[in-house]
């Protein structure tokens, strides 16, 4: 169930990045499962940024948990059990096509795992999957105005106004600052971006405006502190000649802007590790001859203070 439940979190995440979007509600009832709770309700919008969305729904929704504990005791009638471990699963809700207009509906209940019975959007009637839900159809079929008014007025226009509310988060692009960096002078050349934002994104080396594979690591996404993110792709050098590096070109690509962030390969503009390690040891080598050198003027002046001495 848990598995069940982060999947259907996962499904809603994915859905943001097309242009349908989606408002759902799934509700578990249950009966003597062990280490369970009774009663979970998980509701998923695409896109939300509405502060009270989650209190108003969850006002509702405590109301939900006596029916549904009345619904398993109705079920475990109709199909003559007596205990053991039992589930009522109920999944409503809706879709709109931004680009079409499109809307579409559903409601479905499930019993122990198999379906239960579901409401047909295009004929409006309930469609019963076990002999055990006529007599529900025949009670849910006096209120069918209600359910489609529900699933093509009062959902969708909800919906809209989430994704309203997000839209500004769910547009928003910032684009990243991107470096060339490389441990040593035979270590992979790192391009590297960061700061940037959504994290729909990619980036790779190109060598006269066509995309390697070969030679070429690209790690993942990830997430910064200020909630922007980074990602790096590497490219291994090893067999190519100084003067063609002029050819290879770094490119990353973010999901809303139409121009790719193109970096040449130089290695002028290259960070590495190595240039301080030299730089430190060009210093340390000035401070050893300094220190030599102060030594031997040490040295010759105490001569001459000794000779002048002994010559008094």
């Amino acid at each position: 169930m848990l598995m069940v439940l982060m999947f259907l979190l996962l499904l809603g995440i994915q859905e943001v990045t097309t242009v349908t979007h989606s408002l759902k509600y799934f509700f578990t009832a249950s009966s003597q499962v062990q280490d369970f709770p009774e009663f979970v309700v998980v509701g998923i919008v695409t896109v939300c940024q509405d502060p009270q969305f989650w209190e108003r729904n969850a006002g509702i929704t405590v109301g939900a948990q006596q029916w549904f504990k009345a619904n398993i005791e109705t079920a475990k009638a109709r199909f003559n059990q007596t205990g053991g471990v039992h589930i009522v699963q109920w999944m409503y809700g809706c879709e709109w096509d931004e680009e079409t207009g499109e809307v579409n509906g559903y409601f479905q209940e499930g019993y122990d795992g198999e379906d239960f019975i579901s409401f047909d959007l295009k004929t409006e009637t309930w469609v019963a999957a076990k002999q055990q839900a006529v007599l529900t159809r025949m009670e849910l079929d006096r209120n069918k105005a209600q359910y489609k008014n529900y699933l093509t007025q009062i959902c969708p226009e909800w919906l809209k106004k989430y994704v309203n509310y997000g839209r500004s988060s769910l547009m928003k692009t910032v684009l990243p600052s991107v470096s060339l960096l490389q441990k040593s002078s035979s270590s992979p050349v790192t391009c590297h971006a960061t700061g940037f934002y959504p994290n729909r994104a990619e980036m790779m080396w190109r060598k006269d405006g066509v995309e390697l594979h070969e030679g070429v690591s690209k790690g993942e996404i990830l997430t910064n502190n200020d909630e922007t993110f980074q990602m790096s792709v590497d490219l291994d050098l090893s067999s190519v000649k100084p003067e063609d590096w002029d050819s290879y070109r770094c490119v990353f690509q973010l999901s809303g802007v139409n121009e790719d962030i193109v970096t040449r390969l130089d290695k002028a503009v290259i960070r590495t590790n190595e240039c301080k390690t030299g730089i430190r040891r060009n210093n340390l080598t000035i401070i050893i001859a300094i220190v030599a050198v102060v030594a031997v003027l040490g040295a010759v002046i105490g001569i001459v203070l000794m000779l002048l001495y002994k010559s008094v």
